[in-house]
This record gives structure tokens, C-alpha cells and sequence, in this order.
């Protein structure tokens, strides 16, 4: 009977350990995510940016033509994190506040965005579920 105690104790000591690599993978796997999506936006790559959407939020919100174009006329000058929040294992949200200015005009601006991010477990990644920053009406 002892050596069963020290069996389960072991068992659930073991299982705890799994599910905390688990956990700190699927951490690493965001922070990976947000550096690699931060990058893109910093670099103006929209195209970039728009593959780190998610896939059901990309084919309800198809990315235009024209909106793209409208994209390509801005310059990102800062991109700066203001706050990160987690709480559930798979959503996760930050508080971004973007430095732009107009390629033409020259006219310089800064924008709040938030970023709200879902892990997809079917394809171990992070996802945004937010969308792209809207540049011209705030988000």
C-alpha cells in the first residue's frame, strides 16, 4: 500500500510537471509570436502583419486592394508596448501605441491599439484576433 502512495505521488507529481512545460512552451511559442508580429509592424510589412491574423478572422475580413494601398502610404516610426495582459492560457491582449506618419504629408500621429491574440492548439501557434491597426479612425 505505501509503495501505491508513492506510485500516485510520483504519477501526479510528474503530470504537474508535464502540464507546466506545456505551459511555459505555449508562453515562449506568444512571446515568440509578439516579437515576430512586433518586427513586421515596425518594418511596415502589412503583408507580414496580415499572415499573422487569424485565418477565420482573414477570410471574414478580406484585405483589399485599396487598403493596402492606403497602408503603404504610412511609415511606422515607434511601436511600443503599453501593457500585456494574459489570464486564460490561450487569449492574450496587449496595449500597443503606434507612431505613424503619412509618406505624402508628413503629418506624424500616434495610435492606440489593442492586440487581442488566441492560441489555435490545432496548429500550435498563436494567432491576432484583433486585426490590423486601423491608422485612419483609431481603435
Amino acid at each position: 500500500m505505501k509503495h501505491l502512495r508513492t506510485l500516485l505521488l510520483l504519477l501526479g507529481l510528474l503530470a504537474t510537471a508535464c502540464a507546466g512545460a506545456g505551459t511555459r512552451a505555449k508562453a515562449n511559442a506568444l512571446d515568440k509570436a509578439q516579437y515576430a508580429y512586433s518586427a513586421t509592424m515596425r518594418w511596415g510589412d502589412i503583408r507580414g502583419a496580415w499572415a499573422q491574423q487569424d485565418p477565420a478572422w482573414r477570410a471574414a475580413h478580406p484585405l483589399t486592394d485599396l487598403e493596402l494601398e492606403r497602408y503603404k502610404q504610412l511609415q511606422v516610426t515607434s511601436y511600443q508596448v503599453l501593457d500585456s495582459t494574459g489570464g486564460d492560457p490561450d487569449e492574450a491582449m496587449r496595449t500597443i501605441e503606434i507612431g505613424i506618419a503619412n509618406r505624402n504629408t508628413m503629418a506624424a500621429r500616434t495610435v492606440t491599439y489593442r492586440e487581442t491574440w488566441h492560441y489555435d492548439a490545432a496548429a500550435k501557434t498563436w494567432w491576432v484576433t484583433s486585426g490590423l491597426p486601423d491608422f485612419w479612425n483609431g481603435q
